[in-house]
This record gives C-alpha cells, sequence and structure tokens, in this order.
C-alpha cells in the first residue's frame, strides 16, 4: 500500500510563502508610496518592485487602495505596539514623569519612517484612513485608563474631556514636528519640545497644589 505523501510541511511552506509575499508587496508600496507619491503608485509597479506577477498581487489584494490600507495598518500598528508598551509602563508613575515619557515615546513613534508618514498623512484619500479610528478609540481607552488611576493628582475634570485634550495635544505636536520639521530636528530641540510639552499638559491636569 502507498504512503500517503507527507503534507503538512508543503502547508506551512506555502502559508510562509504567502506571508512573504504579502509582506514583499506591502513593502513595495510603502517604497513607491515614499519615492513617487500615491498618484504613481500602481499595482504594475508594485508587482514589478516586489518581484511578484501582477496576477499573483490580485490574488492577495484586490487594488492598490487595499495594499495602501495594508501598508497604513502595519504603520499603525507598528506605531500601536510602542504607544501599548509605554501605557503599561508608565501605569504607576506620577502624572509629570508619565506625561514626559508619553510625549517623547509620540514623537519618537512619529520618527519611525517620518517620509512615509507624511505620505499617509497628506497624500491618501479619506477612504483610506477609516481603520485609524480602530486605533484612536485604543489610544483614548488607555489614556483614559491610566488618568482614572491617577485623579488624586488631578484637579476636578470630565476624564473624556482631559483624555480628548491631552492625546490630541501630544499626536498634533508629534505629528506637526515630524511633518514639518523631520530633516532639522536636532536632538536638543526634540529635549524642548518634550520639556514644553509636558509643561503644557501636565500644568493643564493637575491640581494647583501638587508641585513636582
Amino acid at each position: 500500500m502507498a504512503r500517503k505523501p507527507p503534507t503538512k510541511p508543503r502547508k506551512n511552506a506555502l502559508q510562509e510563502r504567502s506571508r512573504a509575499t504579502v509582506d514583499a508587496l506591502v513593502e513595495a508600496t510603502a517604497r513607491i508610496l515614499v519615492r513617487e507619491g500615491f498618484e504613481k503608485t500602481s499595482t504594475n509597479r508594485i508587482a514589478e518592485i516586489a518581484g511578484v506577477s501582477v496576477g499573483s498581487l490580485y490574488q492577495y489584494f484586490p487594488s492598490k487602495e487595499a495594499l495602501v490600507a495594508a501598508v497604513i495598518n502595519r504603520h499603525n500598528e507598528e506605531i500601536m505596539g510602542i504607544v501599548r508598551s509605554v501605557l503599561t509602563e508608565v501605569t504607576d508613575m506620577p502624572i509629570d514623569k508619565a506625561v514626559r515619557r508619553l510625549v517623547t515615546v509620540a514623537i519618537e513613534a512619529h520618527r519611525i519612517n517620518p517620509e512615509l508618514h507624511r505620505v499617509l498623512a497628506e497624500q491618501i484619500p479619506r477612504a483610506g484612513k477609516l481603520d485609524v479610528e480602530a486605533f484612536n478609540r485604543e489610544v483614548h481607552s488607555l489614556v483614559r485608563a491610566y488618568l482614572e488611576s491617577h485623579r488624586k493628582e488631578m484637579r476636578k475634570i470630565d476624564l473624556d474631556v482631559a483624555t480628548f485634550i491631552c492625546v490630541s495635544t501630544i499626536e498634533a505636536i508629534a505629528h506637526n514636528t515630524v511633518l514639518n520639521q523631520a530633516e532639522m530636528l536636532s536632538e536638543k530641540m526634540v529635549r524642548t519640545l518634550v520639556d514644553e510639552t509636558t509643561r503644557m499638559v501636565v500644568g493643564y491636569l493637575r491640581r494647583s497644589d501638587m508641585h513636582g
């Protein structure tokens, strides 16, 4: 009786090959977006850079927009990984130290790939950005949980409003710093920005009788 040929390793190899193909396509899309912009990015160009046939590309992604969405997701996941770990790290820190750490990390996270960040922020049609909402909700709930557990250090303030203002302020400063100044950002300038943003956010949150 003929032995059944082993199938498992091949299936894994297939899965790994699929993953490698998807990664190559997403990476190629990111590179072309940075180099040539959203308008000039095409599925043919992506397939060529990824070393994949256009037919294979369409097996994984129905359109250029789907590939761009995958790039946005990957970029957001990278940033969220950093945000999650820093919010775990600051759980027991007093507000002034926690805010300083959050501001520092927000600027660092936005500097992971500033050119890509700029393209995603400026060139992608609104429809491509819908997935960002889930990330925003997660950031808000993590920051809110931190503020909730540090209420004693805070003045009387609505937690949802406080969360919104803190997240919006830190995000806007990190985002604009990187979008506008990425190339000329000295470490000294980053330190000054961190100091001043921390002072502003902590001043807004903290009870006036608490001094750090």
